[in-house]
C-alpha cells in the first residue's frame, strides 16, 4: 500500500507542478481577424505593387516594406527575405470603389503567421497587419498599422 501512496503522490506532485507551469505560459493571442464578406479569389490587384510606411503600435517601430501583387498571389519583400514566406493567394471585395485585400502567409521553416487586411483606393494603400509567432512556451504578436503608394510604374519587373 505505501507504494501506491508514493506513486499517487508523485503523479499528482506532477500534475500540479504541470498546472503551475500552465499557468505562467503565455495565452495564444489571436491573429487579425479579418471582416466577413463576399470575398473573391479574383486577382483584382494583380500587376501592382505598393511602398508601404508601417508602426509597430507596441513599439514604435518604422517597418518599410513592398508588397507585391501577382498572378493572384502576394508577397512581402520584408516576409520574403525574413523567412522565405513565398508566395501566398489574397482575396479581394469591392465596396464603393475601394479594393479591399486579405492575405494570411505562414513562415514553412518557423511558426509565423502574418495576417494583412488592407484597402487600396486608387494609387493609396492602407493596411493593418499582424505578425505573431507561436511556440509552446510563448505567443508573440506584432501589431503593425501601415499606409503607402503604389509604385508599380517606378519598378522595373516584379521580382519573383
Amino acid at each position: 500500500m505505501t507504494q501506491i501512496l508514493q506513486i499517487a503522490a508523485i503523479a499528482l506532485t506532477t500534475l500540479g507542478a504541470g498546472a503551475a507551469t500552465m499557468k505562467v505560459m503565455n495565452d495564444d493571442i489571436p491573429d487579425l481577424q479579418v471582416p466577413d464578406g463576399a470575398w473573391k479569389d479574383d486577382g483584382a490587384l494583380d500587376g501592382r505593387s505598393f511602398d508601404i510606411l508601417g508602426t509597430d503600435e507596441g513599439s514604435g517601430a518604422v517597418l518599410e516594406d513592398l508588397l507585391i501583387f501577382k498572378d493572384g498571389t502576394f508577397q512581402s519583400v520584408d516576409c520574403q527575405n525574413y523567412c522565405d514566406f513565398g508566395w501566398s493567394d489574397y482575396r479581394t471585395k469591392e465596396i464603393d470603389g475601394v479594393i479591399h485585400f486579405a492575405v494570411t502567409t505562414i513562415c514553412p521553416d518557423a511558426p509565423h503567421t502574418v495576417v494583412f487586411y488592407g484597402q487600396v483606393d486608387g494609387d493609396d494603400i492602407t493596411l493593418d497587419s499582424t505578425w505573431t509567432t507561436r511556440r509552446w512556451y510563448w505567443t508573440n504578436q506584432i501589431v503593425l498599422t501601415a499606409t503607402g503608394q503604389d509604385v508599380t510604374d517606378a519598378i522595373s519587373g516584379v521580382p519573383g
